[in-house]
């Protein structure tokens, strides 16, 4: 059997498999992957970045902007663009660490690439990714973001810094002031875990008090959860509260990015 038929093997046995049977395979968060264009463009600053495309069956169409985890671009994020693809959106997954993605289950390399993420860079490669989109001639003219633990820190990064629609954040670090926060467009919507030790209530009530500060609309969604409880390829992951996290997700899109 040669690739590509081995591709379309896969595709065809993920199709109507839940998202977490996928994501947790990776054979099948491969192939749910490999149907995505790689694209690049370049930044103020003239750097070139790249990220992974999902195209929608219909368009024009609302965009979604997917930002990883610590981990980087890896198969795991693209299956995810694919389902917001399926969902009816435009998805890009953009790569925040010029093609580098820590072995599974490095965290000490996880960490390293993170690190290695400089602000102003980062903001630039975010920024320039949403314009990208907003303009993008198959859109719609409406932008939302989402992104899982460092992923969520940029998504709400990239709304302070582009005029997004709509916000997801899964567990990310959100410690901005009010201040910070006025530059803020759509409504933000915060998936966040009581057993995080790192992305925890002092910090979300901070946010909360900020946001209300500078008269914003969030909402926040607690769970009974561990950090990344949204991952089924990690040992923290929970199957009820992701499904329902992904569920609330859609229906925040489809509110403020179709309607």
């Amino acid at each position: 059997m040669n690739d590509l038929s081995r591709r379309r093997m896969m595709t065809g046995m993920a199709a109507g498999l839940p998202l977490a049977a996928i994501l947790a395979d990776p054979l099948l968060a491969r192939a749910a992957a490999s149907d995505l264009e790689k694209v690049s463009i370049k930044t103020y600053d003239g750097r070139s970045v790249n990220g992974m495309l999902a195209m929608p069956a219909k368009t024009p169409a609302p965009t979604v902007l997917v930002i990883h985890e610590w981990w980087g671009l890896n198969d795991q994020v693209q299956a995810m663009a694919a389902e917001f693809a399926k969902a009816g959106y435009i998805a890009l997954a953009l790569d925040m660490y010029d093609d580098k993605v820590a072995p599974a289950g490095d965290r000490d390399a996880a960490r390293a690439l993170m690190k290695a993420v400089k602000p102003a860079q980062g903001k630039g490669t975010v920024k320039a990714w949403a314009e990208w989109l907003l303009d993008h001639v198959k859109g719609n003219g409406k932008l939302g973001t989402v992104g899982w633990c460092f992923g969520g820190g940029w998504s709400l990064n990239t709304a302070l810094a582009a005029p997004v629609d709509a916000c997801c954040i899964y567990y990310g670090r959100v410690n901005k002031n009010a201040d910070q926060l006025r530059t803020l467009k759509g409504p933000v919507m915060g998936h966040f875990a009581t057993r995080d030790k790192w992305i925890n209530a002092d910090m979300i009530g901070g946010f909360e008090r900020a946001m209300d500060t500078a008269a914003k609309t969030y909402t926040t969604h607690w769970y009974e959860a561990d950090h990344a409880f949204a991952n089924p390829t990690g040992t923290r992951y929970d199957e009820e509260d992701a499904k329902l996290a992904w569920t609330r997700t859609l229906t925040f899109f489809a509110k403020h990015l179709k309607g």
